[in-house]
């Protein structure tokens, strides 16, 4: 509590991702337009997967859990990044700035141990189709749904350990669109070489030990279904692929910033775009649209909304008080 007190600094300035007045502008309306498809996609998916009893079995669940964490990974910040683009001097408090340290590694800790739950559930449909239906019942999608807000807790709490006691008396800048930790951390006005190498490790050892479990099952998966047939095995690696692709695009960019020796470049601020924007667009594009089960469920869902509108809209016949 005396380092924490001996903070001095009570604000952070965001330099964001342009100074550039143009761009700025541009930014504003490209980044307002992906927030609203991430918002208003991610809320789709949840509906129709809630509404639709066909979609009530473990996949569907667990992609409406992932559909959740999306919209909460992608509003810890961005709203506030589309709001200082109109802003010249952008500004977080520090009880801001704690926050959002706070969120972005429990969504993302969070998040990567639901997508290695869903992989798991994709394992056993394809590897032990006869045993499905009894390991993955309702307790099992829960418990695993516990088990990622869990490790996102602890994940986030113990970075925060690290971090919330370091005296911050200056320079206050930081080069990025939010409170990213790693060029937080570098602003203490103490050797933090230590709590470095503790956050390096903590975020390493998650983002590694989840990223080789999915490839580890993709593998099993796709071997599975090769000594079946080549037919499934195209199949499935076309499926896959989809996959494949969003996990590195969200593991690539974590692991070059959290797991190489701990120097902040230039180039992290463009890289923390992608899992805390670009995969939340990118899920309900490759699990839903390429799924045709969710897109029988969702014309089901928008044809009976439009018979709903229609007979609303109908006018009221009165009643012939003769008859």
């Amino acid at each position: 509590m005396d380092k924490f007190n001996s903070s001095i600094v009570s604000e952070f300035v965001l330099l964001g991702l342009s100074s550039s007045q143009e761009l700025q502008l541009f930014f504003f309306f490209f980044f307002s337009v992906l927030y609203v498809i991430i918002v208003l996609g991610n809320i789709l998916i949840i509906l129709t997967v809630t509404s639709d009893a066909s979609l009530h079995s473990p996949m569907y669940f667990l992609l409406g859990n992932l559909s959740f964490v999306d919209i909460c990974q992608a509003s810890f910040a961005t709203p506030k990044m589309i709001a200082d683009f109109l802003i010249e001097h952008k500004t977080i408090s520090f009880s801001g700035c704690i926050a959002q340290i706070f969120f972005i590694h429990l969504f993302t800790g969070g998040e990567m141990v639901l997508l290695v739950s869903m992989a798991y559930d994709r394992y056993v449909a394809i590897c032990k189709p006869l045993h499905y239906v009894i390991i993955m019942n309702r307790r099992t999608c829960a418990i695993l749904v516990m088990i990622s807000w869990t490790v996102g807790l602890v994940h986030t709490l113990s970075q925060l350990s690290f971090t919330v006691n370091l005296p911050f008396c200056g320079p206050n800048v930081v080069d990025s669109f939010f409170c990213d930790l790693p060029r937080v951390t570098k602003l203490a006005c103490l050797d933090s070489y230590i709590i470095e190498i503790l956050i390096v490790a903590n975020s390493g050892i998650l983002s590694l030990s989840t990223f080789s479990l999915l490839f580890s099952s993709y593998i099993v998966i796709l071997v599975t279904v090769w000594f079946k047939s080549s037919a499934a095995m195209a199949k499935a690696l076309s499926t896959l692929a989809a996959h494949i692709m969003v996990v590195i695009l969200f593991f690539g960019p974590c692991i070059f910033i959290y797991v190489w020796p701990f120097t902040t470049y230039p180039v992290d601020k463009v890289l923390a775009i992608f899992y805390t924007i670009f995969t939340p667009i990118l899920n309900p594009i490759i699990y839903t649209l390429r799924n045709r089960d969710m897109k029988t469920a969702m014309r089901k869902i928008l044809i009976h909304y439009l018979k709903s509108k229609k007979i609303s809209e109908m006018p009221l016949v009165p009643r012939n008080p003769l008859h």
